[in-house]
Parts: structure tokens; C-alpha cells; sequence
């Protein structure tokens, strides 16, 4: 199936004729010729102002819009024979509907567009649904999968079932009339044993009563332990919160000393600093005095003496020192 065309021919034709009567508007030269038809209505510009459409179309029907429109005699506006102003009127009259038309293109295009707009949200509003379904329908399909595979997996469970029951059932029955026996044989065993116990019962009362009382005597000295054991509980807790106390105690003084030892470690840095430069003056101050002695041979002697000052430390070296100490 092809393709519908974007635009169809009647608004190519009026987006032509819009284009020639803003051209006309906008200028002093007369109707179009076929070289300005070209210059002003153009494949390009046509598709620009359209916003879409076949290049091979519209040229096909701008090249029949420019037969109709130049060769047909809308370039020959100014019809021979005809008063000047009654030819100006035409034209007046002729750009008014131009005109006219132009605004109705204008409206037409704006509801075009708006209903444009309204179908791609619809569209999409109708993709996204589809889209929807279809990741629900997908949804449906596995659970329906996953439920004839549980489905096939109870069924078989079911004949293994059914199997194992038949089997329990026949079993049951010969377990039954083992019971059987078995009760007729538990109730002589005990009627046997109720006589021996009448019999048991009455030779060891005496050791119950006394069992009785060795119980309640564990019972006291049970008590009296566990008090005990609860006072030892009282005082470890005690003593557990008096060591986290002093764990707290010992953190905080740990922090102070790495505090400290952080400053001391500044301190140094800083002291290095400062005998660096205190060593780095000294010696400039050696080689001001090598060159002087050097210039001056008759001061030789005095020279020691004049440099004794430097190389005593400054208050701010010995301060640092006393600080590394």
C-alpha cells in the first residue's frame, strides 16, 4: 500500500500563490516572470514553508503551477487595453484575495497542526496501552506456563500418591491385626504389671516420702545458691561498669596524647624550619665575611671578631630548641 502524500496539491498551489502575492507585497517589480517565479518560489523553499512533502511531487506540481500562473497570463496582469487604474484595482483586488487566502491557509494549517498533535497523542497514548497489554499478556503467558508446569508436577505427585497410599493401605491392614495381638497382649502384661506394682507401691511408700524429703531439701539449698550466684551477678556488673568507666577514662586521655603528640610533631616541623634558615643565614653571613677579608687585607685580624656575633643563635632558635626538648 503507498504512502499517502504529506500535502495535497491544493495546498501547494495556495502556498504558491501566497508566496507570490507576499513577494508582490513586498516589492515594487511587476507580476512574476518565469525567472522570478523560480527566484521566489523554489522546491526548497516550498518544502520549508510546507513542512513537509515529496521533493519529486512538489516539483512536479510547481513546474504545473508556474505553466498555469506564467504562461497562462498572471504575468501578464496589466491586460492591454485597460486603463491603468482599472488594472491597479485589479491587482488590489487580486492581492486582497491572495491575501484573504493566505490567512485562511494560515487557520487551516494551525487547526492542522493542533489535530496533527491531538492524533500523535492519541497515537502514542494508544502505543503506550498496546505496549501495556502486551507486557501483561506476556505476563499472563508465563504464569499460564508456570501453572501447567505445577499443574503436570501435582498430577504426577498425585498418582505417586495414590501409589504410596495403596501400598500404606494394604500395610495399615496387616499393622492392624498385628495391633490386634498386640492389645490382647498389652492388656495381660498390664494386668501383670498393675498387680506388681500394688506390690511395689506398697514395699517402697516409705522411700518415696523420704525421696520427697531429700527433694525438698535440694530445693532449699537450690534457693540459697541461686541468691548467691545473683549477689556475684550484682557485683561483676558493678565491676563491668566501673572498667567501662575507666576504658572511657583511658580513650580520652589517649586522645589528649595523640593531640599532644600531633602538636609536638608540628612543633618539630617548625624547628627544622626555622634551624634551616638560622643555617642557611649563617652561611651567607660566613661567605659576606670570606669576601670582606678577602677585599680588605689589613683587617684580617679583625674580621674573627666582627663574625663571633653570628654565629651566636638567635632567641628564636634557642626558644625552639627549649620546645623540641
Amino acid at each position: 500500500m503507498a504512502r499517502p502524500a504529506a500535502v495535497s496539491p491544493d495546498q501547494i498551489r495556495t502556498t504558491v500563490l501566497a508566496m507570490l502575492a507576499e513577494a508582490e507585497v513586498n516589492s515594487d517589480h511587476p507580476p512574476p516572470t518565469p525567472e522570478r517565479f523560480r527566484k521566489v518560489v523554489s522546491v526548497r523553499k516550498l518544502r520549508a514553508r510546507l513542512g513537509a512533502g515529496d521533493p519529486t511531487m512538489l516539483s512536479r506540481v510547481l513546474n504545473t503551477i508556474e505553466a498555469e500562473v506564467v504562461h497562462a497570463g498572471l504575468a501578464q496582469v496589466a491586460i492591454p487595453g485597460l486603463p491603468d487604474p482599472i488594472a491597479e484595482q485589479m491587482r488590489a483586488l487580486w492581492q486582497a484575495a491572495v491575501a484573504v487566502q493566505l490567512d485562511d491557509v494560515a487557520r487551516l494549517r494551525d487547526e492542522a497542526t493542533k489535530a496533527a498533535e491531538a492524533s500523535d497523542a492519541s497515537r502514542r497514548d494508544a502505543d503506550l496501552r498496546t505496549e501495556m497489554l502486551r507486557v501483561e499478556l506476556a505476563e499472563l503467558r508465563a504464569q499460564l506456563s508456570a501453572r501447567d508446569g505445577d499443574l503436570a508436577n501435582l498430577r504426577a505427585d498425585c498418582r505417586s500418591l495414590t501409589e504410596r497410599a495403596e501400598t500404606l493401605r494394604a500395610s495399615a491392614a496387616g499393622l492392624q491385626a498385628e495391633l490386634d495381638t498386640v492389645t490382647s497382649t498389652l492388656a495381660q502384661t498390664r494386668q501383670m504389671h498393675a498387680d506388681e506394682f500394688a506390690a511395689v507401691h506398697a514395699r517402697y511408700e516409705g522411700l518415696s516420702r523420704q525421696l520427697l524429703q531429700e527433694t525438698e531439701h535440694q530445693r532449699h539449698a537450690l534457693q540459697a545458691e541461686r541468691e548467691r550466684l545473683s549477689g556475684q551477678i550484682a557485683q561483676a556488673q558493678e565491676r563491668v561498669a566501673a572498667l567501662e568507666g575507666l576504658r572511657d577514662r583511658l580513650l580520652t586521655e589517649l586522645a589528649g596524647e595523640r593531640d599532644a603528640h600531633q602538636r609536638a610533631a608540628a612543633e618539630a616541623a617548625a624547628l627544622t624550619t626555622v634551624v634551616a634558615e638560622q643555617r642557611a643565614l649563617l652561611q651567607t653571613m660566613q661567605e659576606g665575611a670570606r669576601r670582606l677579608v678577602s677585599a680588605t687585607p689589613g683587617r684580617h685580624r679583625r674580621t674573627p671578631a666582627a663574625s663571633t656575633p653570628t654565629a651566636t643563635p638567635s632567641p628564636d632558635g634557642a626558644s625552639a630548641r627549649r620546645k623540641a626538648r
